[in-house]
C-alpha cells in the first residue's frame, strides 16, 4: 500500500519534477518528453509521477507557470525599485534581460511553445497575463510622465519584440557575450526617440 502523503511531501516532489522536466522539455522538446524518462530522471518507478500529475501537460502546465510567476516577480521588483519613468524602464529591461540568460531553459519553455489545452490551466493563464503586463507597464508609466506618444499596448508589443530577438540572438550564440544587454539599451533609446516624436 502506498504511503500517505503530506502536503509538504507532494509540493517537494513536484518541485522536483518541474526542476527535471524544465531541463527536459527545454532541451528535447515536449513531443519528445516521456513520462517514463521524466520518472527516470528522479529514479521513481514510471508510474509515481501519476501520483501528482494527470499527464505529460499537467506537468509542462505547472513548470511555465512556475517560470510566468518567477519572471514577473523579477520584472516587478525592478519596477518598483526605481525612481522615475525612465529608469523604471531600463530597469524592467535590464531584469527583463537577466532573468533570460539566467534561466534560458525557463525562457525558451515561457515564449519558444504554445500550452496544449491550456484552457485546462487557469494559472498558467494567469501567470502568463502577470508577465505580459509586467513587461509592458513601464511603458504606462513613459506615457503618463510625456517620454512617449502613442498607443501603451503598441508601443509595449515593439519593446518586447525588439528584446526577445536581442535574447534569442544571445541565446543562440550569434552575439558576443554580453551583447544582449547593449544592444537592448540602443534599441530602447532608439524606439524612444521615434515614440517622442510621434503625433
Amino acid at each position: 500500500m502506498p504511503r500517505v502523503l503530506t502536503e509538504t511531501d507532494v509540493a517537494d516532489f513536484r518541485d522536483r519534477m518541474c526542476q527535471a522536466a524544465e531541463r527536459l522539455f527545454a532541451e528535447k522538446g515536449q513531443d519528445a518528453v516521456t513520462m517514463r524518462q521524466l520518472a527516470a530522471e528522479l529514479g521513481v518507478s514510471p508510474m509515481t509521477p501519476y501520483r501528482y500529475f494527470e499527464d505529460k501537460g499537467d506537468i509542462l502546465a505547472a513548470v511555465r507557470t512556475s517560470s510566468f510567476t518567477r519572471f514577473a516577480e523579477s520584472l516587478e521588483a525592478a519596477r518598483d525599485a526605481a525612481t522615475g519613468a525612465r529608469a523604471r524602464g531600463e530597469a524592467v529591461g535590464d531584469a527583463y534581460v537577466r532573468f533570460a540568460l539566467d534561466h534560458p531553459h525557463s525562457y525558451k519553455l515561457m515564449f519558444d511553445l504554445n500550452q496544449p489545452n491550456i484552457e485546462k490551466y487557469p494559472d498558467l493563464i494567469a501567470a502568463g497575463l502577470r508577465a505580459r503586463a509586467t513587461m509592458t507597464g513601464h511603458v504606462k508609466d513613459a506615457i503618463a510622465a510625456g517620454l512617449y506618444v502613442g498607443d501603451p499596448v503598441q508601443i509595449g508589443m515593439m519593446m518586447w519584440a525588439a528584446v526577445h530577438g536581442v535574447v534569442v540572438l544571445q541565446l543562440a550564440g550569434m552575439l558576443p557575450a554580453g551583447a544582449a544587454n547593449d544592444l537592448h539599451h540602443a534599441l530602447n533609446a532608439t524606439l524612444g526617440r521615434g515614440l517622442a516624436k510621434l503625433a
